[in-house]
């Protein structure tokens, strides 16, 4: 990163000339940023604040490096215009203190004595911008305009790239289908968009859990900012606290530099817990603080970091168990399940199948580039019968098959229907007719459980889990 120093012998003075005019519309997005000014001289603070207070939606003005670590650990702050010559601390020595401490706000540093080494020393601290004493209103304005636009574009990427990452199977961008199991659901997403309560969203693999919570998040006032999902049980455990936390440089072996983590991408947004069951005690623990006092501590620092998250969970187990099992705390289950929504298994929304399937087929055929031809009615007779125990990502994955080869011989054959002599011992039970079923896609996959999880739509921990209740 470049530090811009900024020549300029013309006072410190507010301007509403037309030369600062564009400003006010060209960085209009800046009404839900916070900023925290640091520096001792009066005039300073109060030019400023007058350039910014309509800006932007908080701005705070102190006059020591001890008051403003005093707000730091209250509340978040989008940015900090730091004096480098303050009494006590210089600027740049306070600011390498918070980045040692797991602080990544974004910095710029003013100064009335410029020099090279000051800039260098401002450059490895961390600032991202390093403005001359005096300065014109729109020079303080462009240099938070591109604090803003980096940070924005940062965070812009890293959650395009987990999208990637975590989503290139999921084909459902919303709830589809009107059966008489999906209405409530629609209502209760609704309702619980409007309020910041963390929800525990419950149901098998492949409901649509994380359609659900993405629902909240774009119909809630959040919605301008992050959602960010992950997914705990695919994080190795000594790793998921700096996942979710970021840690400081040094703070274990490996760590050459501090990372930001999940929870600082999703401020003001939305963090997306999937199969939170999964977590280890100790992290559960971690994961209960953050929640009652909402504040971070990244691994290796010595300071918590408030934040601004709504965090929704989801989970594929029976979480009351696992608390009488002794493996999920029963404090954060009951922290996490303020309201549950419980998403209905596709077999109890046979209804929606057919919708279900037409939004595959017309997403589905643009992405491999064939026909899009729709099943005829007798396929859609076998998927109303069918039990899918993967739900609709099962369903997706069908679809698929079906655009690649144009019929699916086992669903044709009847082999998919529960209770038919094809089913080998004639127990008609759920358990029995998923196990029957994954055990087949396993043999078609060769025993090889990563190919056989994605055809199944389900993850490999989860189909590894079920293989080791089975003994196989």
């Amino acid at each position: 990163m470049a530090i811009r120093i900024e020549f300029n012998m013309t006072a410190a003075t507010p301007s509403n000339t037309e030369t600062d005019e564009p400003f006010v519309e060209a960085f209009g997005g800046w009404q839900e940023r916070s900023i925290l000014i640091v520096d001792d001289e009066p005039g300073m603070r109060s030019f400023l604040q007058r350039t910014l207070v309509g800006r932007c939606s908080r701005v705070e003005a102190v006059e020591s490096v001890e008051a403003a670590s005093v707000l730091l650990g209250q509340s978040h702050f989008d940015l900090i215009i730091l004096d480098n010559s303050l009494p006590g601390k210089c600027g740049v020595d306070w600011l390498q203190e918070i980045r040692e401490l797991g602080l990544h706000n974004d910095v710029v540093l003013i100064t009335a004595f410029a020099d090279l080494e000051t800039a260098i020393r401002a450059l490895r601290a961390g600032a991202a911008d390093f403005l001359l004493k005096p300065f014109r209103v729109n020079q303080i304005l462009s240099a938070i305009g591109r604090c803003f636009d980096r940070t924005h574009l940062r965070r812009e990427n890293f959650v395009l790239r987990r999208e990637l990452d975590y989503h290139v199977d999921l084909g459902v961008d919303g709830l589809v289908g009107n059966s008489v199991a999906l209405q409530p659901i629609r209502a209760a997403i609704k309702r619980l968009a409007s309020v910041p309560s963390t929800v525990l969203i419950t149901g098998e693999s492949g409901t649509g859990k994380e359609i659900a919570a993405r629902a909240m998040h774009y119909l809630s006032s959040r919605s301008a900012n992050h959602f960010v999902p992950i997914n705990c049980g695919a994080v190795a455990p000594d790793i998921i606290e700096s996942e979710l936390f970021g840690h400081v440089k040094g703070a274990f072996s490996g760590a050459a530099s501090s990372r930001e983590g999940l929870f600082f991408y999703a401020q003001g947004g939305t963090l997306f817990l999937d199969e939170v069951a999964e977590l280890p005690l100790a992290m559960q623990v971690k994961l209960l603080r953050v929640l009652e006092e909402k504040k971070i501590r990244p691994v290796g620092a010595e300071r918590e970091i408030p934040v601004d998250v709504r965090v929704i969970a989801a989970t594929n187990r029976n979480v009351e168990e696992a608390v009488r099992e002794g493996r999920f705390r029963q404090d954060l289950y009951y922290r996490l399940n303020v309201v549950q929504l419980h998403m209905p298994p596709l077999r109890e929304r046979a209804d929606d199948i057919p919708a279900l399937a037409a939004y595959f087929v017309r997403q589905l055929s643009q992405q491999l580039g064939v026909p899009g031809q729709q099943p005829d009615s007798a396929l859609l007779a076998s998927m109303a019968s069918y039990s899918w125990p993967g739900n609709v990502r099962e369903l997706r994955n069908l679809i698929e098959r079906w655009l690649i080869l144009g019929s699916i011989p086992d669903v044709a054959s009847g082999t998919m229907h529960a209770g038919t002599a094809d089913d080998g011992d004639g127990d008609t039970s759920l358990e029995a007719v998923e196990k029957r079923h994954i055990l087949k896609i396993l043999a078609e996959a060769g025993a090889n459980k990563t190919e056989a999880a994605r055809r199944l739509g389900i993850s490999r921990k989860t189909l590894e889990r079920k293989c080791a209740e089975w003994g196989v």
